[in-house]
């Protein structure tokens, strides 16, 4: 028989409990007037005995599910934390489901697994995406043959020569044996420059920024000027002691490096053999460069050392000293000031980069092979390298990043001789296997459309005498 207390607060009691004592209601902040009887009877009890039946109805409790576990629970209300309802609150509207609604989050609070991640690989901190990304760009396009092919007999497999330099009125000088043959690139015309006979040879060979004279290092030390649309002798200087094997000249001074450590400087419009001398290495100088505006000048040897000097002192401003073998390859670049790039022998196999206001070493990338020429675009930031063994190869870089844009091979022997046309497009390579190559490798400075691949209607061979 239900009690009097039940019946008005419209709860369905099992027979045997009380009323009054089994069920107990937590007190709600709300007055008992605004809480209907329906309200009420959502509520779940407090704590039932376990001899003790329920309603009819089951209600779980939401703070025991884990269902953050799931992440099915929104921001938390502004409800107290703790109880399982509020008994005096009032209906909410019907809730959208949950964004994350059957994504599994990580649970934290239990023991992190190998195999978890936090934050989950498919949530907005990933690198997935469903947003579509933009492609990359796809690398330019090299073509991996040369499109001509010169023969060069006598081309001497020598680390320390320059035999190959290519003019601003775009034609090419190649030092081969006693001789010094000029081809044009235009034409294709072989003409015989010099031959300086049985006892002496050609050891370098570079062109005036114009076009017009060409300088020639010796075996016997000599730096012969030579005009080279007339093919005449203009000059003989004197002041090295053995064999002059590089060559640099900017726009008034030439400077000559020798076996003998030295490195002169000439000036054409002086009668004195040379108008200074720099004193600074301990082996051979292998490499010479001046700085696209004339006032420094780089030099490696065969102490492994790259110097830099400035045109108003007989000491070097920097010693660079990180190369462990000779320093033959060396560029400035056009591109930016002060810096500065170099490779080194077998031995070091590695690219530097310099910025030669304080010394400081930007960058290096370890080739895998003797560096033995490089060369910097001025149609982009890009460089070429060059290298012997164990390769073999010639590469292509951009730079800052030092990826590679291209890597050719072709030449049977170390590609000891590098040449860039006017243009700036193509480059020619010589080796020990007494062929020049030539690369179609950079864009033109105007459009940087791919460059078109001439190679297989082109690549007859022709004999350069």
């Amino acid at each position: 028989m239900e009690s009097p207390q039940a019946r008005k607060s419209g709860l369905n009691l099992p027979a045997g409990m009380s009323s009054i004592t089994s069920l107990r209601l937590e007190t709600l902040s709300t007055p008992p007037s605004s809480a209907s009887p329906r309200a009420i009877s959502n509520l779940s009890s407090s704590s039932p005995s376990k001899t003790s039946s329920c309603s009819d109805r089951f209600i779980p409790c939401r703070s025991s599910s884990r269902l953050h576990t799931f992440g099915l629970i929104e921001k938390p209300s502004p409800v107290k934390e703790g109880s399982c309802g509020a008994a005096g609150a009032p209906a909410s509207p019907m809730i959208s489901p949950s964004k994350n609604m059957l994504r599994f989050k990580t649970d934290h609070s239990g023991p992190s697994s190998p195999f978890s991640s936090s934050p989950s690989i498919f949530g907005h901190h990933s690198g997935f995406s469903n947003e579509s990304a933009t492609p990359p760009k796809p690398p330019r396009k090299v073509p991996k043959t040369p499109h001509k092919v010169l023969d060069a007999p006598s081309l001497q497999d020598d680390f320390y020569l320059n035999l190959v330099d290519w003019s601003s009125q775009n034609t090419l000088a190649v030092g081969l044996g006693t001789c010094v043959y000029l081809w044009s690139a235009s034409n294709s015309k072989v003409t015989k420059l010099c031959d300086l006979g049985p006892y002496d040879g050609v050891c370098s060979v570079q062109w005036t920024k114009e076009g017009s004279f060409i300088s020639i290092g010796t075996n016997l030390g000599q730096v012969q000027i030579w005009d080279g649309t007339k093919c005449k002798k203009v000059r003989t200087m004197a002041g090295h002691q053995t064999r002059t094997g590089v060559l640099a000249w900017n726009s008034r001074i030439l400077a000559s490096g020798s076996r003998d450590r030295n490195i002169l400087q000439h000036d054409m419009r002086v009668s004195s053999d040379f108008i200074g001398k720099l004193v600074g290495h301990k082996s051979e100088v292998c490499g010479l460069k001046w700085s696209c505006d004339d006032r420094e000048l780089a030099s490696g040897g065969n102490d492994n050392q790259l110097l830099v000097w400035n045109q108003h002192s007989q000491t070097p401003t920097l010693r660079l000293t990180e190369h462990t073998a000779a320093v033959k390859a060396i560029a400035w670049s056009p591109h930016q000031s002060n810096l500065l790039v170099s490779g080194g022998g077998t031995a070091d196999r590695c690219i530097r980069f310099w910025n030669t206001t304080n010394g400081h070493q930007l960058n290096s990338v370890d080739t895998g092979s003797q560096v033995c020429n490089l060369a910097w675009s001025k149609n982009v930031n890009e460089l070429v390298s060059t290298h012997g063994y164990s390769q073999n190869q010639i590469m292509v870089w951009k730079y800052p990043s030092l990826s590679k844009v291209a890597t050719l091979t072709g030449h049977s022997m170390r590609v000891l001789y590098l040449a860039m046309s006017p243009d700036g497009q193509t480059i020619v390579t010589g080796a020990g296997d007494e062929t020049l190559r030539f690369w179609n490798i950079f864009p033109s400075m105007k459009t940087p459309a791919p460059v078109k691949d001439t190679g297989l209607w082109s690549l007859g061979r022709t004999q350069i005498r």
